[in-house]
C-alpha cells in the first residue's frame, strides 16, 4: 500500500522546482550539490554574521573608517527614530571617547536583537536595555560638559605622578558647534590618519627587530 510518502532513492526537484530526474545519476547529483551550495550561500549573505563588540583600539585603519561612518548613519537613525534630545545624544557625541563606547555597545546589540535569527522577545530586550542606556548616556552628557550648541572636550582628572611620560592635560576650552557634519568628517580624517601612523610603526619596529635579529 502506498502511503502517499516518497522512497527515499526517488528523484526530487531541484531548489527551483526543476525535475533533474531525466538527467544521469552524476550530472543529477552534481546539479544538486551546486544548488545546493548556492542556497546555502545565498542563506548566509541573508542573515549575514552575529554581531561582535567593536573594539574601537585595535581596528585597522579601513575598519575604523568603516565603521565610524555606520555608527554615525545609525546614531542619526535612532535620534531621529525616537526623538531624542542633546541632554542623550548631543551634536559632537563623536569628540567624546565615553559616547561613542556607549553608542557603539547600543548599537551592536540593537544589530544581534533585530538579526533575522533573533529571537521574538528580543526587540523587547532591547528596549529594555535602551531605556536604562538612556540614563546612562544623559550622566556622560553630563560629565562630559557637551551641549546643542557649545562643546569641550571631556575633562580628565591628572593623577599626582600617575601620568604616563608626555602626558598632557587636553585642551577643554569651550567652541560653538556650528558645522556638526564637517567637523565630523574631520573626526573620522584624524582618527584614520592617526591609527594609520600606529600601524606603520608597529610595522617599522617589527622590521627593525628581524633586522637586528638577522645582524645579531
Amino acid at each position: 500500500m502506498n502511503s502517499g510518502q516518497p522512497t527515499p532513492d526517488a528523484p526530487g526537484p531541484d531548489f527551483d522546482g526543476t525535475d533533474l530526474g531525466d538527467l544521469p545519476p552524476g550530472v543529477e547529483e552534481k546539479m544538486r550539490e551546486l544548488a545546493k551550495q548556492a542556497y546555502v550561500s545565498d542563506l548566509a549573505a541573508a542573515l549575514g554574521q552575529v554581531p561582535r563588540p567593536i573594539n574601537w583600539r585595535t581596528l585597522p585603519p579601513s575598519d575604523l573608517e568603516h565603521e565610524l561612518l555606520e555608527l554615525n548613519e545609525w546614531v542619526d537613525w535612532l535620534r531621529h527614530t525616537y526623538g531624542l534630545p542633546a541632554q542623550v545624544i548631543p551634536p559632537m557625541w563623536h569628540r567624546h571617547p565615553e559616547l561613542l563606547w556607549e553608542l557603539s555597545a547600543l548599537r551592536q546589540h540593537w544589530l544581534f536583537c533585530f538579526d533575522p535569527q533573533a529571537k521574538g522577545n528580543q526587540a523587547l530586550a532591547w528596549h529594555h536595555d535602551f531605556a536604562i542606556a538612556r540614563e546612562r548616556l544623559r550622566d556622560w552628557v553630563t560629565i562630559s560638559g557637551t551641549r546643542l550648541d557649545r562643546d569641550r572636550p571631556t575633562r580628565i582628572t591628572a593623577w599626582p605622578g600617575g601620568e604616563s611620560e608626555g602626558w598632557e592635560e587636553p585642551d577643554t576650552a569651550e567652541r560653538a558647534v556650528t558645522a556638526r557634519i564637517e567637523d565630523f568628517l574631520a573626526f573620522v580624517d584624524e582618527q584614520v590618519a592617526s591609527r594609520t601612523a600606529e600601524q606603520d610603526a608597529v610595522i617599522r619596529q617589527v622590521i627593525a627587530d628581524e633586522q637586528r635579529g638577522r645582524d645579531g
